[in-house]
């Protein structure tokens, strides 16, 4: 029952010219979020214009912050010594923690120069469900690329990745997927609801409170991350997701005191 993973992660090359399945999973996420978003903007009479100027924030927003905790929280003896290094993005080393607080405040730019101007937290639950959508792609890809491994099991489920070692692992990055295609869900049942009248911040607290429990709870099954974290109660991405939880929840319960926009 065991699977024994030796996928490999390049899709084609073509001379100095190298396609990776990660770089295809991550930009797919983000084209398919534009269209995505662009729906919803149609369907609340906003421009639908909008959408791919917003997506290209996020993206880039994504993508910086995502590199900059990952060197910072997870490498950065490393990332200091070597500040340049920081810039070689397709060695690989990104964060979702920082990908989010990346994402955040992209769009928080970009829903200020938006014409017309759109009001921030409207924007981010609407797009709290692409980004689920997302999250899933991504862990997929790291699945993959045999890379955020999980912890030696006994259990028949277990993956051999054996770009790694010859040890039947949890497949973490799976179990992650999974939840993270339940919180799309999740969202998009309660958005078909209520449409434009769900109760203002309460898919992104949502998304905040469920993803970053998920990925609290998904943590034990990992290897650790960071090379200091030997010995530690938690990792590095709990302690992380611990500020995220207690955003979601906050903005969970406003959004559900107050009462309804017109």
């Amino acid at each position: 029952m065991l699977i024994h993973w030796a996928f490999d992660p390049i899709l084609f090359s073509v001379g100095p010219l190298t396609i990776r399945w990660y770089g295809l999973l991550f930009v797919g996420a983000f084209l398919i979020g534009q269209w995505m978003l662009g729906r919803i903007f149609a369907a609340e009479c906003v421009p639908r214009e909008n959408a791919e100027r917003l997506m290209i924030h996020a993206l880039l927003g994504a993508v910086i912050g995502a590199r900059l905790v990952h060197c910072l929280f997870y490498e950065p003896g490393y990332y200091l010594s070597h500040p340049l290094a920081i810039l070689r993005i397709w060695e690989g080393g990104l964060a979702s923690h920082g990908g989010a607080l990346g994402m955040l405040l992209a769009l928080w730019f970009g829903a200020r120069t938006a014409q017309p101007r759109l009001p921030f937290l409207w924007l981010i639950d609407r797009v709290s469900m692409p980004a689920a959508l997302g999250a899933v792609f991504v862990r997929v890809a790291n699945f993959l690329n045999s890379e955020i491994v999980g912890i030696p099991t006994s259990g028949r489920w277990g993956v051999v990745f054996e770009s790694i070692d010859a040890l039947p692992r949890h497949p973490a990055q799976l179990y992650e997927a999974i939840a993270y295609a339940l919180i799309f869900a999740v969202l998009l049942t309660i958005y078909l609801r209520s449409g434009k009248r769900t109760p203002e911040g309460l898919l992104f607290g949502v998304l905040m409170a469920l993803v970053f429990s998920a990925r609290i709870v998904v943590e034990f099954f990992k290897t650790p991350q960071a090379a200091y974290e030997a010995g530690q109660l938690f990792t590095v991405g709990q302690y992380l997701s611990l500020p995220f939880v207690m955003l979601g929840v906050v903005m969970m319960v406003r959004a559900i005191r107050r009462p309804p926009g017109p």
